[in-house]
């Protein structure tokens, strides 16, 4: 940005805004002035297109006048959505500072960035898909990639052992974000997808992903893990949990683990057979009439979103088929009675995330609360089932009665979007 080549000639606002900028040099800044998110110089220039917005000038500083475009405070989760969906990040900028008893600009920070594979806002995601972040490193013995659903805390990695192979790890799990290293050696393997960023090598060292991943995990190794003997596998995952840390601004309490994929546990199939089958997105690049969409019948977006991976990663083991199947056949009797149970759960696993997260709104601990009142009914339906692996479900399935109690007393039945519009907690309570 050439304002920054003048810094000294700005006014103290700009000063302000252009520090802040400068953290954040390869993303859109939303600047927080009242009631208004602002954009300055490139950034507003960028959004203006991207977002179709006006791009209006602010008085001068250094006695240029100064490119601006903004957008309504209440309405940036709309406009967040328009740019996650084009590959763009984003860092907001609150005031933290009392006016009143500033001197000078208000003290501003970012407090967040959203960027396309660390996204949690219901608003943003899609409900019924996995949105994932992933990361790939590649040396002379072959690849490592990583993936994590931040909205979910599933974590996992895997080394592709060649080329065709990593392209087809790619088609399946479609990351909404991936990180690369700055030396990677097959662009041509990426270029064109969505959600690339460049991260620096320091970033893919071995041993910080190690440390990283034992101090999130709380353990010494990572041998009860089965990872331990996974070094280009760790090198990604240790960027990727860096990336999310970096971007959340805050700890991932409810990432306690991660699994490693191996090749051989479930069929193989290249990339080009992945496309063909149409198991999640048609040729055309839609959802119509694709497998998923034919058997898709779950009226959970957990059930819907569980279903999609089984579909991509058809297993091998037969013990695990086999009981997947005697459980589906003795469910099958009992579907009339449960959806209807079920479709009341909503979406508890994002919904559990965003409380790790810290992100959680009023409405979010709304429909926990209703999630957990459906508890007892579906315990004493699954009560009935013919079936083990149902029944050892059953048992460890919890009731939660006390943080039941605990949000029926506290919130309101309907509350609030946002905390800060008053009125969530209960008259009394």
């Amino acid at each position: 940005m050439s304002a920054i080549e003048n810094f000294d000639a700005h006014t103290p606002m700009m000063q302000q805004y252009l520090k802040l900028k400068a953290q954040h040099p390869e993303i859109l800044l939303f600047y927080r002035m009242g009631d208004f998110y602002e954009l300055f110089y490139d950034d507003a220039k960028r959004a203006s297109q991207l977002l179709d917005i006006s791009l209006t000038k602010r008085g001068a500083s250094a006695g240029e006048p100064i490119p601006m475009a903004g957008i309504p405070y209440h309405a940036v989760e709309n406009y967040l959505a328009k740019l996650v969906n084009q590959g763009e990040s984003v860092a907001i900028c609150e005031q933290i500072g009392d006016p009143a008893t500033s001197k000078g600009p208000v003290e501003r920070k970012v407090v967040r960035i959203v960027t396309p594979g660390t996204i949690s806002d219901e608003a943003l995601l899609q409900e019924r898909q996995d949105n994932l972040l992933a990361a790939i490193w590649q040396d002379s013995k072959g690849f490592g990639y990583a993936t994590l659903d931040i909205s979910s805390g599933r974590f996992r990695l895997s080394e592709p052992a060649d080329r065709e192979t990593m392209a087809a790890e790619l088609q399946r799990t479609n990351p909404a974000e991936l990180l690369y290293a700055e030396d990677f050696a097959e662009m041509s393997l990426i270029e064109g997808r969505r959600g690339l960023r460049r991260r620096p090598l320091w970033e893919f060292e071995i041993d910080t992903a190690r440390q990283q991943l034992n101090l999130q995990f709380g353990t010494r190794d990572l041998v009860g893990f089965g990872v331990e003997n996974a070094p280009r596998g760790l090198c990604a995952a240790g960027c990727l949990l860096q990336y999310a840390k970096d971007t959340q601004r805050t700890t991932l309490p409810h990432i306690r683990s991660i699994t490693m994929e191996r090749e051989q546990d479930s069929i193989i199939m290249d990339a080009a057979t992945r496309r063909n089958l149409e198991i999640t997105q048609n040729l055309a690049g839609g959802a119509e009439n694709t497998l998923a969409s034919v058997l898709d019948c779950t009226v959970t977006p957990m059930g819907s979103r569980m279903l999609k991976r089984w579909l991509h990663m058809p297993v091998r083991d037969t013990r695990v088929l086999l009981e997947r199947q005697q459980t589906i056949g003795a469910l099958q009797d009992f579907t009339a009675e449960l959806q209807p149970v079920l479709r009341q759960v909503g979406d508890l696993e994002r919904i559990l995330a965003r409380l790790a997260l810290r992100t959680a709104r009023p409405r979010d601990l709304a429909r926990m609360r209703h999630a957990f009142q459906q508890l007892p009914e579906l315990r004493a339906q699954l009560e009935t089932v013919d079936s083990a692996p149902v029944q050892a479900l059953r048992e460890k399935m919890g009731e939660f009665a006390e943080l039941r109690d605990l949000l029926e007393r506290a919130i309101i039945d309907t509350p609030p979007v946002l905390v800060r519009d008053g009125g969530v907690i209960a008259s009394g309570y």
